[in-house]
C-alpha cells in the first residue's frame, strides 16, 4: 500500500471552515459548531455520516495541524499550559505536528497522541509526519483553513475529503484562498440531510 497525504475538513456553503471571532469558549467562532452537526449525530445525521466519521481517521499514522487549530494562544507560549481543545485524550491517537513560530516542548497525552511543535514550516512538518507514519499509513492535514491552503499551494495533498454542511457562516476562516489552480477529480460522493461528503483526488 502506498501512503498518501490527505485531509478532511468540514466547510459551510459559503466556503468557511470556522466562523468569525474564535475564542476559547467558541473555538470554531460564532456559529461554527453547527458545521459539525453531521459528525455528532444531530438532526438530519444518518448512518452515512457515522460511517464517514469512522472512515475519516482510519489508516492515518500521523497528523499535521495549524497552531490556531491546536489552541487560541497567539504569540509566545509564555507560562500557559494549554494542551489543546480535546481534553486529556485527544481523538488522534498518533503523533501530531503543530505548525508554529514559537518553540515548545512536545506534549504527550493519553491514548497515544503526542503534540510536536514545528517551527520551520509545513514542508518540515510533513516530512516528520511521513517518517512517523511509515510507508503503510497516511498523513492527514487536520486543519485549519490556513494549513490546508498551504498544503494545496505546495502541491502536497493527494486527497481531500470535503464535508459540506448546509449552513452559511458569513465570515471566518475560508478554504481555497491563494492556493493556485489545483485540479480536483471526484472519486466518491455520499450525502445525508446533514451534509454532503465529497472525496476528491488532487490531480497532478
Amino acid at each position: 500500500m502506498s501512503s498518501k497525504v490527505r485531509c478532511q475538513i468540514t466547510m459551510s456553503l459559503d466556503g468557511y471552515v470556522a466562523g468569525p471571532d474564535q475564542t476559547e469558549d467558541e473555538p470554531l467562532g460564532r456559529g461554527g459548531e453547527r458545521l459539525h452537526e453531521w459528525f455528532f449525530g444531530s438532526a438530519g445525521a444518518s448512518d452515512v455520516d457515522a460511517e464517514i466519521a469512522a472512515e475519516g481517521l482510519a489508516g492515518t499514522g500521523a497528523y499535521v495541524m495549524g497552531r490556531n487549530m491546536f489552541g487560541p494562544i497567539r504569540g509566545a507560549w509564555g507560562d500557559e499550559d494549554w494542551r489543546g481543545w480535546w481534553g486529556p485524550e485527544p481523538p488522534y491517537h498518533a503523533p501530531v505536528y503543530v505548525l508554529t513560530h514559537h518553540a515548545r516542548e512536545s506534549v504527550e497525552m493519553e491514548g497515544g497522541t503526542t503534540f510536536h511543535f514545528v517551527t520551520d514550516g509545513l514542508e518540515s512538518a510533513l516530512a516528520q509526519a511521513r517518517a512517523a507514519a511509515g510507508p503503510d499509513l497516511d498523513v492527514q492535514v487536520a486543519g485549519g483553513a490556513s494549513a490546508v491552503n498551504q498544503a494545496l499551494r505546495l502541491g502536497a495533498l493527494d486527497e481531500v475529503l470535503l464535508h459540506i454542511s448546509p449552513i452559511l457562516l458569513g465570515g471566518g476562516e475560508r478554504l481555497f484562498v491563494d492556493v493556485g489552480a489545483p485540479r480536483f477529480e471526484i472519486v466518491e460522493t455520499r450525502a445525508s440531510r446533514a451534509a454532503t461528503h465529497v472525496r476528491y483526488r488532487v490531480v497532478r
